[in-house]
């Protein structure tokens, strides 16, 4: 596909980044030299220096030939904009980051009468990520896939010690399920039969959710089921908004420290049900009189790293059931997570996740952007002359870097084998490394054909900043 990414901050860089794997052909736009030029020396993008929303410059781009146009600057206006300019100039579909509140209940007029193909929140979508995590019984963290009918669950390798110093074909804990990937020194693996598990190890399982919801209630270590009424939220920031709005509408008692006086004013009248604390989160006597051991869950969404970190490791060290910390760099993600904290979630990767989702068009139903973005978590509607279909999986010659950890045809889950086959229109649940993204392509979709769309081979060469 031929893509013009407008905005070079975190959530550009991530996606551009996410797609050049593809053999996509990628052109980006800020006026801001040094993001560009970072993305010029670690991606294979085209650099364009100049502001995305003048009218001369989306015509040198000749954005009428572009398949997509994303702006993701950090104005909302301007993406509106953007996007809106290169509708009328003739790009067949736009998608535009809009993260204030403001704008939140008038999304579906805004797409409708501008236009607009797609709109993403990383705030919002950050805290339905979160919501979905604190209503689940289980502390466990759990991806669905198939409307539900597959899970995908991560459980540390020292819960299981039956499993560990054992090859997986030797652990037998794992009937009806599958280890898609596991974490090891910060390195993600696509496991055999013959991967070893070490006591450090976090491994994904992925099966029919009763079967692995049934492993975990089986080991008392794996974490009791919790019913979650109180929540303590951290910094009132957009994500904390909507995500309160989110528990509240649910029917849980939610309580939100934030230190900014004109800041509580705001929440206290837009979230009726909510007690505001005008506070420092990071203040333990503060956090003691607001009776932090007696919450059900945490979340700490302040705005630095490092404050979010303690105060999880804090919550934890109360006896908090669930806790909750927002990173701002993807990486520290799965790092964060070993260190005992339930959750780490960061805004960037899962807004990215829903633009991918977004941009492979019907056959992504679901992705999940994984280990910082190392690795994906895809499922994929299979089509009808997709070049596996009829063959056996043992035949199929399938990377080692990729893995199909279940099969789903007409409602029913299937954990495939090494003489299973796939059929049209199953639903294939699919590990993959980034690096095998194009592996993955050509074992679905026939020559000359991405994910969902027709794609270019990306342009060699070097790429440098240009004026325009």
């Amino acid at each position: 596909m031929d893509i013009l990414i407008v905005g070079m901050g975190k959530l550009g860089y991530k996606l551009a980044e996410t797609l050049a794997g593809r053999e996509n052909n990628i052109t980006v736009v800020d006026v801001d030299e040094q993001a560009l030029l970072r993305a010029a020396n670690r991606l294979d993008v085209l650099t364009i220096t100049g502001n995305g929303a003048q009218l001369r410059l989306l015509e040198s781009l000749d954005v009428k030939k572009k398949d997509l146009v994303v702006a993701v600057t950090s104005s909302d206006e301007t993406n509106v904009l953007v996007c809106l300019m290169a509708k009328k100039l003739g790009c067949p579909r736009v998608a535009a980051r809009v993260r204030s509140p403001e704008y939140a209940g008038q999304m579906e007029f805004i797409k409708t009468e501008l236009g607009l193909d797609f709109v993403t929140n990383p705030e919002l979508d950050t805290a339905n990520d979160v919501a979905r995590y604190i209503l689940r019984g289980y502390s466990s963290h759990v991806e669905s896939f198939a409307e539900g009918k597959v899970g995908l669950f991560e459980v540390p390798a020292h819960a299981l010690p039956e499993v560990v110093g054992r090859t997986l074909a030797e652990a037998g804990v794992f009937d009806g399920m599958l280890v898609g990937a596991l974490y090891r020194d910060g390195e993600v693996i696509i496991p055999s039969g013959t991967t070893r598990v070490e006591e450090e190890d976090m491994l994904h399982l992925i099966g029919r959710r009763e079967t692995v919801t049934a492993l975990i209630r089986a080991h008392s270590a794996l974490g009791q089921r919790h019913v979650t009424k109180r929540v303590m939220i951290l910094g009132g920031g957009k994500a904390a908004f909507y995500l309160a709005g989110r528990l509240l509408t649910s029917g849980l008692t939610v309580k939100i420290i934030e230190q900014d006086e004109e800041r509580c004013d705001y929440l206290a009248a837009n979230l009726p049900g909510a007690l505001i604390i005008w506070g420092d989160g990071t203040d333990l006597e503060l956090l003691q009189d607001e009776n932090l051991e007696e919450m059900d869950a945490l979340v700490s969404f302040t705005g630095h790293d490092e404050e979010n970190l303690m105060l999880a490791l804090l919550g934890k060290q109360h006896g908090v059931a669930k806790v909750v910390a927002k990173v701002s760099r993807s990486n520290f993600v799965p790092i964060i997570e070993q260190l005992g904290i339930d959750r780490a979630v960061n805004p960037v990767l899962i807004s990215a996740g829903e633009l991918v989702r977004f941009i492979q068009g019907g056959q992504i139903a679901s992705l999940s952007l994984m280990f910082g973005g190392q690795a994906e978590a895809l499922e994929i509607l299979v089509p009808s002359d997709a070049p596996i279909i009829g063959r056996k999986l043992s035949e199929a010659r399938i990377p080692r870097g990729v893995i199909l950890g279940a099969i789903v045809r007409q409602g029913q889950v299937f954990i495939p084998k090494g003489d299973s086959t796939i059929q049209a229109q199953d639903r294939v649940i699919a590990f993959c490394l980034h690096a095998e993204l194009p592996a993955l392509n050509r074992l679905f979709y026939p020559k000359r054909r991405g994910i969902g769309h027709e794609f270019w081979i990306g342009r060699k060469g070097p790429r440098k900043p240009s004026a325009d």
